[in-house]
């Protein structure tokens, strides 16, 4: 009975691990009744707003909308400015969430969480401001179909209250509406920003400049704003750096656990059998499970006959009139939640095209460059393979053990590598040599988690991907606060204490040097020069059991050769195909050697 009981103990808290923590952009948006205060009325280009305090001593604004609904004519167009509003505006509650597919796994058009009328967002600010503060832009992540910046792990209450900033945080269209590109969508008489495909990038630049035009009502500086993100969040960051419409509108930026993939317009829209393929998940190919969805056509062959027949007044028109439900299930996948679509179009006005992010980061030129922070978790895939059923035993989905501990820190080593060398190693080399020493980069390694008997948390998520954040805002929900030991909690909450003074100290000066109130390790700059200089920051908390070392410099790199070189010798693979896969995943794109994969072995002849 008591085995029973653990058992059951331990599904319970993994499953509020992958809820509440792993999938952090996941969390629910709940906020307890709030009522207006007078001391938050605001005047915005729009009109008054009225916020209200919370329990964490600050003032909150919710819901605040920064642009007109993206909906009817306006669905694939670029955000338009909101319609100002004669009567107080009550920013009491977050706004609807962006649509996105819910946690159902049928097949069906009624799974659509959110709407597709959701470009609101939150301010936090501290209630005594006497002068202008650093404002700190959050994006939110979620492989951009999934989340909220309403998320209550994103609440900016304790980071800017301890902090001396406003935190903002936003929505941005995601999925299918966020990002879309296809010919029908297009015309000359449009401008290039409602050709461009790119709608979920163009809706965080539209925040970014209701920021700048508003911000300072809310005791912001619209002068030194800094943009972070997680994830997704941490990719749109760096789109943020890419974009020429971006310029101008924040001072510094914080990359977690991000990087920078930009797809081609073909990639976008093309037939996945056409010359230059498409995505499986192109705008062409949704068309295509559209028409056969609702009995347009009753084959493949017989629905791209008919889309490449019809007129491009047609096809948007159809396109329009499709349900956020009807276009969600062309997306759907078996029981797929973070499908992976095609987005970020490198469509050579709001993004650029034909260029590597290493080469655009390369050249300050090419890009935004403000002073930087790039960041990776030390077990970011633990997060995935510890749902990985070849890899860990299950009872009804949820992880009740590792098969082979040796072969899953294997797994995660060689994946979170990958993630490092392309979101931190790469990317700071390159912007250290054309924008100096404002780049810096850390990793957090954080594993303070509880051990369930049956199965310990730290080695099946370790410092997973996404485990960061409530350090960063300090939000540590009651769901995230079950997955900590009570007697790790002081160290827990020093880190992220320290981790807060970092990101403030920052946000003022473009440099986390000491924190806020100077009495931390002294962070420094990425160095390229030197195999033992000092240029990673190692974000550790003097954990309960002696496994954590706190926070240091580290002179840790990782270089795509050195990847490679250790993968060529590695010998715990199971079989010859897994050994072939395994290259396959971790190295795409450019990185991908035809000859050096066939050189592994029998079986890695087939790209």
């Amino acid at each position: 009975m008591k085995l029973f009981f653990r058992l059951m103990l331990s599904l319970l808290v993994v499953l509020v691990v992958t809820i509440a923590a792993g999938y952090a952009y996941l969390a629910p948006s709940t906020t307890a009744e709030a009522v207006a205060n007078e001391n938050t009325r605001r005047a915005t280009q729009s009109g008054e707003v009225i916020g209200y305090e919370n329990s964490k001593g600050a003032h909150v604004w919710q819901g605040i909308p920064f642009a007109r609904a993206p909906v009817g004519n306006l669905r694939w167009k670029a955000p338009r400015p909101t319609v100002p509003w004669s009567d107080t505006f009550a920013a009491l509650s977050p706004g609807n969430e962006c649509a996105s597919l819910g946690m159902g796994t049928a097949k069906k058009a009624d799974t659509v969480a959110g709407s597709e009328d959701c470009l609101f967002l939150n301010i936090f600010a501290p209630m005594d401001i006497s002068r202008p503060l650093p404002v700190m832009f959050w994006i939110h992540g979620g492989a951009n179909t999934v989340g909220s910046g309403s998320s209550n792990l994103y609440n900016g209450s304790k980071l800017a209250n301890e902090q001396r900033v406003v935190v903002v945080t936003i929505n941005y269209r995601l999925g299918p509406f966020g990002w879309f590109t296809h010919p029908a969508l297009r015309s000359e008489e449009a401008s290039d920003e409602d050709n461009s495909g790119n709608y979920g990038t163009l809706d965080q630049i539209h925040a970014l400049k209701w920021v700048r035009d508003n911000i300072s009502a809310f005791g912001g500086d619209p002068a030194q704003v800094t943009i972070f993100g997680e994830s997704a969040g941490g990719w749109n960051v760096l789109a943020m750096m890419a974009s020429p419409l971006a310029k101008g509108l924040f001072k510094g930026a914080i990359v977690q656990s991000g990087r920078l993939d930009i797809a081609t317009v073909s990639q976008g829209e093309n037939f996945v059998d056409d010359p230059s393929p498409g995505h499986r998940l192109s705008s062409r190919e949704i068309i295509n499970t559209l028409l056969l969805l609702d009995s347009s056509s009753n084959s493949a062959t017989e629905a791209k006959s008919r889309q490449l027949n019809a007129s491009a007044a047609e096809l948007a028109g159809y396109l329009k009139g499709k349900s956020t439900g009807e276009i969600f299930a062309a997306y759907r996948s078996g029981e797929e939640k973070l499908f992976r679509l095609p987005d970020l179009f490198g469509d050579g006005a709001v993004l650029p095209s034909g260029i590597s992010s290493e080469k655009l980061f390369a050249n300050p030129d090419n890009y935004n460059a403000v002073p930087v922070v790039l960041g990776t978790n030390l077990d970011e895939m633990k997060l995935f393979l510890g749902f990985n059923p070849d890899l860990v035993t299950t009872f009804f989905g949820l992880p009740t053990g590792i098969k082979d501990l040796e072969r899953y820190n294997m797994f995660n080593r060689y994946a979170t590598d990958e993630w490092k060398v392309n979101g931190v190693d790469r990317l700071a080399s390159a912007m250290r040599d054309g924008q100096g020493d404002n780049v810096f980069a850390y990793r957090f390694d954080a594993k303070d988690l509880r051990h369930l008997g049956l199965i310990d948390l730290g080695e099946l998520f370790g410092a997973a991907h996404a485990l960061e954040i409530p350090y960063v805002f300090g939000a540590f929900t009651k769901p995230m606060r079950l997955i900590y030991p009570e007697r790790g909690k002081v160290a827990r909450l020093s880190l992220s204490s320290s981790m807060m003074s970092y990101w403030g100290e920052f946000a003022y000066n473009g440099d986390p040097g000491k924190g806020r109130d100077g009495a931390l390790p002294q962070w420094s700059s990425w160095e390229n020069d030197g195999e033992n200089t000092p240029r990673l920051m190692i974000l550790d908390s003097d954990s309960m059991n002696g496994s954590g070392k706190g926070i240091r410099m580290s002179p840790e790199r990782i270089t795509l050769s050195e990847l490679k070189q250790r993968l060529f010798t590695e010998t715990r693979f199971k079989d010859q195909t897994e050994y072939c896969e395994v290259y396959k995943t971790l190295f795409r794109g450019g990185d991908f050697v035809q000859h050096e994969y066939e050189t592994l072995g029998t079986g890695c002849t087939v790209p």
